[in-house]
């Protein structure tokens, strides 16, 4: 059964289907994963696979429209926030990803070994998991045999946020009893920790979050509270997405205004399978020097989805490798990479916080 997801307003949502730079030594031995089909909720079209073999070249994409008619230039660093450069010295290492673990173990869709291989020898201060972390329903059998044996190696310094995949179990209850504690730590699905200078919220999008709902006021009233000067967001379903299994989701515009309001600037999200880093966009997906850089992370294991034509914003996208997110963040800034569980990096760059 499909679970139902609920719309911002309240009311329900029935879900839908869910060059390169060679990495430093210490990363450059990944243990590649074997490969299978990733088994998938009932009713939910499976999209084919894309080969592994030969590596795709990633898709580097302008933003179409005539807010910005200019082409963007080949390579593979940020063409849309400049060079953040230094950002105020050291900092910590994040790795984000999503939609990892089906049940399996081998195949094509079957790649949780090799990105959780990949992000032992990133060797991250915090892993920020983005949410469908088992599928097909994240029952607390399957977490134990499936995504223990591969994340579940990083658990205890992974912070989580639950997808639709999860809610299939009633009340997400495999979810929440497998992470315990970590999965909700100030006792909802939803909450808030500073690190290494940065204050990150960790959300729920598939739960009410719409206005006069308790998450949004939670959010708004954390955001309010935080000094700090630069801020990242996390949560399942993303805004903006070029994918074409979902794409587009504005039930999540909520929080992106908030976080937008409060001049947050990264926002983080799986549930399309591929990698996309939009440029700085303000809620209604215009670009704005001031707006919030999102990437779409996830491609953690399951099989890999395809892009549909990019949406506006879009600035670099692949859909041709499974990896991670590896993001450090700094006092003043941060810098990114997707690193691809062949040994590459096939996007980086870096930015200062608002």
């Amino acid at each position: 059964m499909v679970p139902m997801r609920q719309r911002s307003n309240g009311g329900p949502r029935t879900a839908v289907p869910a060059p390169a730079v060679v990495l430093a030594a210490a990363t450059a031995t990944v243990l590649a994963a074997g490969c299978g089909a990733a088994p998938e909720a009932a009713g939910r079209p499976v999209p084919p696979a894309t080969s592994l073999a030969p590596p795709a070249t990633a898709l580097v994409t302008p933003e179409p429209g005539p807010a910005d008619t200019s082409p963007a230039p080949a390579g593979n660093r940020a063409e849309d926030g400049g060079d953040g450069g230094d950002a105020d010295g050291a900092g910590v290492t994040v790795v984000a990803t999503g939609d990892i673990s089906p049940r399996c173990s081998a195949g094509p869709g079957c790649a949780a070994r090799a990105t959780s291989d990949l992000a032992l020898r990133l060797a991250p201060d915090a892993v920020l998991a983005l949410g469908d972390l088992q599928y097909p329903a994240g029952a607390l059998r399957d977490f134990r045999a499936y995504y223990d044996r591969t994340w579940g190696r990083l658990k205890d310094i992974t912070r989580p946020v639950p997808g639709n995949h999860e809610y299939i179990t009633a009340g997400a209850a495999g979810y929440f009893r497998y992470f315990g504690d970590r999965a909700r730590p100030q006792g909802r699905s939803y909450y808030g920790f500073d690190l290494g200078g940065w204050h990150l919220v960790a959300l729920d999008s598939s739960i009410p979050h719409g206005p006069g709902s308790p998450q949004l006021e939670w959010l708004t009233a954390d955001l309010a509270a935080n000094p700090r000067p630069c801020t990242l967001a996390y949560w399942h379903h993303p805004r903006f997405s070029s994918g074409s299994v979902h794409g587009n989701d504005p039930d999540v515009g909520p929080f992106w205004r908030e976080l937008a309001a409060a001049g947050a600037d990264v926002v983080l999200g799986g549930h399309d399978h591929v990698y996309e880093r939009f440029a700085p966009l303000r809620p209604d997906g215009t670009r704005a020097a001031d707006g919030i850089r999102s990437f779409v992370a996830g491609g953690g294991g399951a099989s890999r989805y395809a892009f549909g034509p990019p949406v506006r914003g879009s600035a670099f996208r692949d859909d041709g490798h499974h990896g991670v997110l590896r993001l450090v963040l700094k006092p003043g800034g941060y810098s990114w990479g997707f690193a691809t569980t062949e040994g590459t990096v096939l996007d980086t760059g870096s930015a200062r916080c608002h």
